[in-house]
C-alpha cells in the first residue's frame, strides 16, 4: 500500500531548512513540533518567507514550555499595526512527556535544541527539531571528504552504466 496523499492539502510543504546547522552539529534525535503562531506569521510563512538561521530552542525549567528563539518571520505585507514582532519567541506545541524528554536531553552536556525545518503538514505549520552535539573542525572535514568520495563513487558508476 502507498502512502500517497489524498489531496494537496495532505502534503508536507517544506517552506525552510536549516542546512548550516547539519553543517555545524550532530543531529542525535528528531522530533516534530508544532508552532503557537498568530495570523500574519502563518500568512508569511505561507508565502514561504522564513528564516531558521541561528535559531535555537530550550526549556523554560520553571514552567516547563518549550520556546523557539531566533526564527525571522518578516512582517506581512498587507498587515496594519496588529503586524507581529519579527524575532519574537514562539512557543512549541508538545506534549508534556515530549518536554520533559527534551529537558533531560538538553541538560546533559553539549547538547542543544536547534530547529532543522519549517514546514506546513495538513494546513498548520509544524517545526522538526533536533537534539543536537556540536561537531569538533576535525568532524566538520571528515564528513565534507565522506561526501565528495560519495559523490565520486556515483559518478563513477553512472558514467560506467553509460559507456557500456
Amino acid at each position: 500500500m502507498s502512502a500517497k496523499p489524498t489531496s494537496n492539502r495532505d502534503a508536507i510543504q517544506v517552506v525552510a531548512r536549516n542546512r548550516k546547522a547539519l553543517h555545524d552539529y550532530e543531529v542525535l534525535q528528531r522530533l516534530e513540533a508544532g508552532l503557537a503562531l498568530r495570523g500574519t506569521e502563518v500568512k508569511v510563512v505561507r508565502e514561504g518567507h522564513a528564516g531558521l538561521i541561528g535559531a535555537y530552542a530550550d526549556v523554560d525549567k520553571h514552567t516547563n514550555e518549550a520556546w523557539l528563539h531566533g526564527v525571522n518571520i518578516p512582517p506581512y505585507g498587507f498587515g496594519n499595526i496588529f503586524n507581529h514582532d519579527t524575532h519574537r519567541s514562539r512557543k512549541l506545541l508538545l506534549h508534556r512527556r515530549e518536554i520533559l524528554k527534551l529537558r533531560e536531553h538538553v541538560e546533559r552536556k553539549g547538547n542543544t535544541l536547534i530547529p532543522l525545518a519549517l514546514y506546513l503538514k495538513k494546513g498548520r505549520v509544524k517545526c522538526e527539531l533536533g537534539v543536537c552535539r556540536g561537531k569538533a573542525e576535525y568532524d566538520k572535514r571528515e564528513t565534507l571528504r565522506r561526501k565528495e568520495s560519495d559523490r565520486e563513487t556515483r559518478r563513477a558508476v553512472m558514467s560506467a552504466i553509460k559507456n557500456r
